[in-house]
């Protein structure tokens, strides 16, 4: 079921007299609120401690919680990764900041062969709470190697939890979520939204996995995504009811587990879906959507699932290249027209 939760994206202007705060300072209220409360919870990466964070996320995490509690690390996150892997399963809560997490790649033996299976292969007796943390996707003319969209690749492994927060208040919410959750969890941020600014109350609050966030409600067409995505179905949403074509908006929140729930009984009301995914679209989260939608809710369809992807090639340099190679508003205005027959 949805949340009925206030619209987590409302900023200054709407919610006049309300805090409003930074993406990446809504992270470092989650974590130093839950460091706080639980001793053996500590974060470890390249330049958290002394640099502050490479973008100023733990700042100032060093000087409350200690070096033994912020611990930079050296390039190598194979080793880092699979020394945190090791202290989860001695009884301690590590949080994982990768830079990136086109590098977490490096550690995937660690992060996908060894974390996520724990629990299954020690036969309950002991299991690996840990979150991993970082940029995904596109930072901005980053390259293709540094602009990985992991969330396809590593859903795929049964063990694991996915969050991809979209906002400030959602960011804080489900990374304490994720700290106090027993198992571990993956948790992809987006470099260009960490001065996205929105209100976000002072004190802590956790929003459970599993719960979609209905941002717009209409009953032309269900559009669904998750992450940064979600502004550009915003867009498209906002150029759309211009038109009269009110889609019944969910940001999903988390991917594993995925609230197919409330994309069902969308589509019971709208009989149309897009799905705005910024992953490639061979074997994304796209599809695995519209697999669910097919064997659960077919006959409820009134047109075919249409899908909005990255393109399938690797991440341009170019501005300009890489703005057409994402979801952008444009894709999505085309798509929902197309599905409710107006295109």
């Amino acid at each position: 079921m949805t949340t009925t939760l206030p619209n987590p994206t409302d900023t200054l202007p709407s919610r006049t007299g309300e805090r409003v705060i930074q993406f990446r300072e809504a992270l470092r209220e989650a974590m130093s609120h839950e460091m706080r409360e639980d001793e053996r919870i500590f974060l470890i990466g390249e330049e958290v401690a002394q640099y502050n964070g490479a973008y100023k996320i733990s700042e100032g995490m060093l000087a409350e919680f200690g070096e033994k509690r912020i611990i930079d690390s050296p390039i190598s996150e194979n080793g880092f990764a699979g020394m945190a892997i090791g202290a989860a399963m001695y009884g301690l809560r590590p949080i994982v900041e990768f830079m990136s997490w086109s590098f977490s790649l490096v550690a995937a033996d660690q992060i996908l062969n060894n974390a996520p299976k724990m629990l299954y292969m020690s036969g309950g007796q002991w299991g690996c709470p840990i979150v991993f943390r970082g940029n995904d996707g596109a930072g901005g003319q980053l390259g293709s190697t540094h602009s990985w969209c992991v969330e396809a690749l590593f859903s795929n492994v049964p063990g694991l939890k996915m969050a991809i927060p979209s906002n400030p208040y959602d960011a804080k919410g489900l990374l304490a979520t994720a700290i106090r959750d027993p198992d571990p969890v993956f948790f992809l941020e987006s470099e260009r939204m960490l001065g996205d600014k929105a209100h976000v109350p002072e004190e802590q609050y956790a929003i459970p996995f599993g719960l979609a966030h209905r941002v717009r409600e209409g009953d032309a067409c269900t559009l669904i995504s998750f992450g940064r995505p979600v502004h550009f179905c915003m867009e498209a949403a906002e150029e759309l009811a211009q038109e009269g074509i009110d889609v019944d908006l969910l940001d999903m929140r988390t991917i594993r587990p995925l609230d197919i729930d409330s994309v069902i009984e969308s589509i019971q009301k709208t009989g149309r879906i897009v799905i705005v995914d910024q992953s490639w679209p061979f074997a994304g989260i796209a599809s695995e959507v519209i697999a669910q939608v097919c064997e659960r809710c077919f006959d409820w369809l009134d047109h075919p699932p249409v899908r909005v992807n990255t393109e399938d090639v690797p991440t341009p340099y170019s501005k300009v290249l890489e703005q057409a190679y994402l979801p952008n508003a444009d894709k999505i205005v085309k798509a929902v027209r197309a599905a409710v027959g107006e295109g």
